[in-house]
């Protein structure tokens, strides 16, 4: 019975739901009442503003009108069966197509009054709206609507309509502020601005107006925020309780450390080691995200915080996402310390069984001072004596599982991550939400200008004596694809197909390599090794290349269907071109048929800015996409919008931070329901409570 219903209780026992329309809710995440409570429209459509039916011309891309359904009809022959009904209102009349849409016969019926959202067409001279959005406004049973109210679009299925989804939700809708528990006392709320949480989902559904929705939706994404940085805090928290080996730096360390790079450092770069090496000095772990544009020197920074580790008889480890970086890593390093009494090792997955085993010794037995690895690192036969500091290059390439691998090499190590992917501020807060930041915002001098253009793939043959021209004055060239093989799935040129046809055209006799990451590390290194080297002046690379790869006179760089990568991955693929002296260009294909995705692109004709271009890519993909996967442990967000709430997300951390320094273990009887809901939140996620 509805009066007996709880949060937990299956949806199926909902009056009027049953066990056929819940499995139709299952695949939409909606197993409970709670998740169907949750379950929140993606907008509204404003009844109020429905149009006077005689205004329909036919070719509206969206309208709304609300009327009587008079006259049904359903029509089961045919390829594709449709239900139609009439909807007639005080000035005109309309008709209405659903096909395949025999479900609503029993639903749509003469009698009962529609608002309908949707395109307009014209069919026999008459105005037709096929398959739109509706809702009941009036049924025979008697439970009237305001005809003004809004009109909740939800996400829907094939086999569920917004409706539908609607006509459910109503059912369990006037018990939400009863079900829904309060987090927080009066004059928390009240200090905040927030309205009680079971109103807010309440209102999230059928609001009274705009301001109440708005309203509503402020309440339930700072619920988001605050939970989200609840388990940030909580981890910042452990971490820092842990006891770490302090690093301390004296002058003559300074001194030493910089007499060995070839150049000064930047007053960006400054800064950062300034604030790396102050870490370092205490007897708590370091917990730091380095971040700066391509190409700002953020290597530099890492290996003189790694230095400072050797200088006070520690072991320092450098984790790559790739063999090609972490070789790449490892020859620069090796080059910086000719001379020096610095041991290092590179161990990558790759290596013969007895040169991996003898560095794995010496790292056990300490005689390696700085470690250069891939994922290899993480292996359980992997031992440190003295392991203080650990540095992730590319953190967001890594699962939250890698990350907390690693640092479990050492006691309490202190750590530091790297990105090239510049961190928008509201993920600076969450995902990298336990981590202090250090930003390097000024490039090296000396380096020269990229230059972006969207091109259309017509014109691939204006592309090829571009890049022909660029070559013959002696400079190399990237071709990168997206796919190593042909797909049948997608009509995307693969890489493999690529390089046969490049070889076997006019840039072939410059010598045109392939490089992807299905090939045996081997191969690759002698690939990467012939293009360092200028024997191969062509490279046709999957995204292999899209971290670090460093190859000053590589000048030119084209990117094969542009429009199926991300604008942060773009600015970092654009990153591998411009790293000597001389100008560069990316030239950027995509497909004419695709506008949406061109004007995307231009963004990247327009800036050269790495943070700007990451808080556009935030907006248009989403912190999961934004990442590749969905594996930073955190909870997902139904209502906060990360490229939207900074402010909101800004007020919930400070609450969370302060609630948990106050009670770390969120046992205080004021915060227990706050510790229950983080217990169902980030159940098998991060092991953030005591008992969870």
């Amino acid at each position: 019975m509805v009066g007996q219903i709880q949060l937990d209780t299956q949806v199926q026992f909902v009056k009027g739901v049953g066990p056929r329309r819940a499995e139709q809710l299952a695949p939409l995440g909606v197993r409970t009442v709670e998740d169907l409570l949750t379950y929140y429209p993606r907008r509204f459509d404003l009844r109020r503003q429905a149009q006077p039916m005689c205004s329909l011309r036919g070719d509206e891309e969206s309208a709304t009108v609300a009327g009587k359904v008079v006259a049904t009809n359903y029509r089961a022959y045919g390829r594709k069966p449709f239900f139609e009904c009439t909807l007639a209102g005080d000035d005109g009349w309309v008709g209405i197509k659903w096909f395949h849409g025999g479900y609503l016969r029993d639903k749509i019926v003469p009698g009962i009054h529609l608002a309908i959202s949707g395109k307009v067409s014209m069919y026999r001279e008459a105005v037709q709206f096929v398959n739109p959005r509706f809702q009941v406004i009036w049924d025979p049973e008697g439970t009237r609507f305001d005809a003004d109210e809004l009109l909740p679009v939800y996400p829907a299925s094939a086999e569920l309509s917004s409706g539908q989804i609607a006509l459910v939700v109503r059912r369990v809708l006037p018990q939400a502020k009863d079900l829904i528990e309060e987090w927080f006392d009066e004059k928390y709320l009240e200090k905040r601005g927030l309205m009680p949480r079971g109103a807010a989902v309440a209102a999230m559904h059928r609001p009274e107006d705009r301001d109440q929705w708005a309203s509503a939706r402020r309440r339930l994404a700072y619920d988001e925020c605050f939970l989200m940085q609840l388990g940030v805090a909580q981890i910042r928290m452990r971490e820092v309780s842990r006891p770490a080996h302090a690093l301390p730096r004296t002058p003559q360390i300074d001194r030493r450390i910089r007499a060995r790079f070839p150049f000064a450092l930047t007053a960006g770069q400054d800064r950062a080691v300034e604030e790396i090496s102050a870490d370092l000095q205490r007897d708590r772990p370091m917990n730091r995200l380095l971040q700066g544009d391509v190409g700002s020197g953020k290597t530099v920074v890492a290996l003189y915080a790694a230095l400072q580790a050797v200088a006070n008889r520690r072991q320092a480890a450098l984790m790559a996402p790739t063999e090609i970086l972490a070789a790449q890593h490892y020859h620069k390093v090796t080059r910086y310390l000719a001379g020096s009494r610095v041991r290092i090792a590179l161990l990558v997955g790759g290596q013969k069984e007895i040169e991996r085993k003898r560095i794995l010794n010496a790292l056990a037995e300490g005689s390696v001072d700085l470690v250069i690895g891939t994922h290899a690192l993480l292996g359980e036969n992997v031992k440190f004596a003295r392991l203080a500091l650990v540095i992730v290059d590319e953190q967001h390439k890594f699962g939250v599982r890698q990350r907390t691998g690693i640092r479990g090499k050492g006691f309490a190590p202190h750590y530091l991550v790297m990105t090239a992917t510049p961190i928008p501020r509201t993920l600076a807060m969450t995902v990298f939400g336990d981590l202090d930041v250090s930003t390097i915002d000024e490039m090296p001098p000396g380096r020269g200008t990229t230059v972006t253009r969207c091109v259309s793939e017509s014109d691939w043959p204006a592309v090829l004596k571009e890049v022909q021209k660029h070559l013959e004055t002696g400079q190399q060239a990237y071709f990168i694809y997206p796919l190593v093989n042909p797909s049948a799935a997608v009509d995307l040129k693969a890489a493999q197909e690529a390089h046969r046809e490049l070889s076997a055209g006019p840039l072939g006799r410059f010598g045109v390599g392939l490089i992807h990451g299905q090939m045996p590390a081997a191969q690759k290194e002698a690939v990467m090794s012939d293009f360092h080297a200028g024997r191969v002046r062509v490279l046709v690379a999957s995204v292999v290349v899209e971290v670090g790869v460093d190859v000053p006179s590589a000048n030119v760089m084209v990117v094969v269907h542009a429009e199926r990568f991300g604008l942060a991955q773009l600015h970092q693929l654009r990153g591998r071109i411009g790293r000597g002296q001389s100008d560069a260009l990316c030239l950027l294909t995509a497909s004419p048929t695709n506008p949406v995705a061109k004007q995307r692109l231009e963004v990247l004709e327009t800036t050269s800015d790495g943070f700007k271009i990451a808080e556009e890519d935030l907006r248009l993909r989403g912190p999961g996409e934004f990442f590749g996967t969905q594996q930073h442990g955190l909870p997902e967000l139904k209502v906060a919008d990360l490229s939207e709430d900074f402010e909101l997300l800004r007020l919930a951390r400070r609450d969370a931070f302060e609630i948990v320094r106050r009670d770390p273990g969120l046992g205080d009887p004021e915060n227990q329901k706050i510790r229950r809901e983080m217990l169902k939140v980030y159940a098998g996620r991060l092991n953030l409570l005591t008992g969870a």
